[in-house]
């Protein structure tokens, strides 16, 4: 929990010196308690108190880093047990695990169909994000051959998983530079793996048989001076890790630290479909990295969608850039058409002009991400906004024609958007669906 102002002005030198642009420490303390101020604006706070301040003001779930690059993986940073707190931070990660014992043409097939997960989703670009490489041969020679053929297929982050910490330190002398997440330091080993995760600066993840092994597991590898962890509570079972992770997610809100981490859980069911249903519910329920065993679109579609719907800021809608957008090739005689820039209502608009097989531009106004009703009553879809973007988007340099059509449910905008614009105003279709038969009946440029 956060610290009151008074905890924080305990903490203060109380000198009342100004130099921070309060006028007391009390008034600064408060404005650090409220987030109208930053700790930094003290030049004579002591390093004890500045530890114990940074501390308390840390996230209850530890920021951790994997990768390097655009296709860096960042987990953790959460503050929230339910979404509509607030938000969540950072999207779950979806890794898709390769077997050393593999041939290198099948590893170098199934990598490929990896890289080729890519989906479009309402304009945004998805895809998965780790690979796993799995021990399974034994032989540490082969599976740093496997590593090595990974990484050198894909950029995206890698998981290096094997209990051994001499075939891990192999492997990490090939690709620590990627800094890669290594799997997993356990009650038998975790000095060794610790060693290594501080040596080549990488990321760990530390397992126990049960939460209260995993705690005192964590405490003993973050006082080895670890502090990039991923948690695993060591189970498979779907309810065992569902309770889990509820458990790991609710104390970490409560500060216990052990468990102030992202965690990593894995979706084996052996039937392909309740793999899918488990890596579903994984992903709702807190986990930071979700392993499943499949490159089929069909099964990672569903769930790059749940994680889409899950991990945007419920308070801002996903929008599209306003701009001008062309459907089908148009030209100076097409028809122009004005929405908001709510991605939902965009891309419906765009299907149903598709759908009339006759080209034509859209405007999308900036409503900041809301429907065509909704941004009329919040007065963010009005005429002057609506003149401003045909004004300044260049429409005017692309049609022969002054005519544009608005959506039917905001129709007693048109009179005064004509006179604003100087342009023709149509009244469209309430819905977007009546596009087809509306611009086939009424469009003449």
């Amino acid at each position: 929990m956060a610290l009151s102002g008074l905890q924080i002005f305990k903490q203060l030198p109380k000198t009342n010196c100004k130099d921070c642009g309060q006028a007391t420490c009390l008034a600064f303390a408060m404005a650090l308690a409220t987030g109208k101020a930053s700790l930094d604006q003290c030049p004579h706070v002591s390093d004890a108190a500045r530890e114990v301040l940074d501390s308390a003001s840390a996230p209850p779930v530890a920021l951790v880093k994997i990768g390097v690059g655009d296709e860096q993986v960042e987990l953790g940073n959460e503050t929230v047990l339910f979404r509509h707190d607030k938000r969540f931070e950072h999207p779950c990660a979806i890794a898709i695990p390769v077997c050393d014992t593999m041939g290198d043409a099948e590893i170098v097939s199934k990598v490929d169909a990896i890289n080729k997960l890519v989906f479009d989703r309402v304009g945004q670009t998805h895809r998965v994000d780790m690979v796993l490489v799995c021990a399974c041969s034994g032989s540490p020679e082969r599976f740093v051959e496997a590593v090595k053929l990974v990484a050198g297929r894909t950029a995206y982050p890698l998981i290096l998983k094997s209990e051994d910490p001499a075939t891990i330190e192999k492997a990490l002398e090939v690709v620590a530079a990627k800094k890669p997440l290594v799997y997993s330091a356990n009650a038998a080993n975790y000095q060794a793996m610790a060693a290594l995760a501080k040596k080549f600066e990488v990321p760990l993840v530390v397992q126990g048989a049960g939460l209260d092994e995993l705690a005192s597991l964590v405490e003993k590898v973050a006082e080895l001076g670890c502090k990039q962890l991923i948690l695993d509570s060591g189970t498979t079972e779907l309810g065992q890790v569902l309770t889990d992770q509820t458990q790991i997610r609710r104390q970490a809100l409560k500060k216990f630290r052990p468990f102030g981490y992202p965690t990593i859980v894995f979706a084996s069911n052996e039937d392909p479909f309740q793999a899918v249903i488990d890596a579903g519910v994984y992903i709702a329920k807190y986990a930071g990295i979700v392993v499943i065993d499949s490159v089929d679109p069909a099964d990672i579609l569903p769930l790059i969608t749940l994680r889409l719907n899950i991990y945007t800021d419920p308070q801002k809608p996903i929008a599209v850039e306003s701009k001008i957008y062309e459907i089908l090739t148009p030209g100076p005689d097409s028809p122009v058409y004005l929405t908001t820039n709510f991605s939902l209502t965009y891309f419906c608009v765009a299907g149903d002009i598709e759908a009339s097989r006759v080209p034509g531009y859209v405007l999308p106004v900036d409503t900041d991400g809301v429907s065509v009703l909704t941004g009329w009553a919040a007065g963010k879809f009005t005429p002057e906004k609506i003149s401003e973007m045909m004004n300044t988007c260049g429409i005017a340099g692309k049609v022969s024609h002054r005519k544009v059509i608005i959506p039917g449910g905001v129709a007693v905008l048109s009179g005064k958007l004509q006179e604003i614009s100087g342009w023709e105003v149509l009244v469209g279709p309430r819905d977007s669906s009546g596009i087809p038969s509306f611009i086939k009946q009424r469009w003449n440029a």
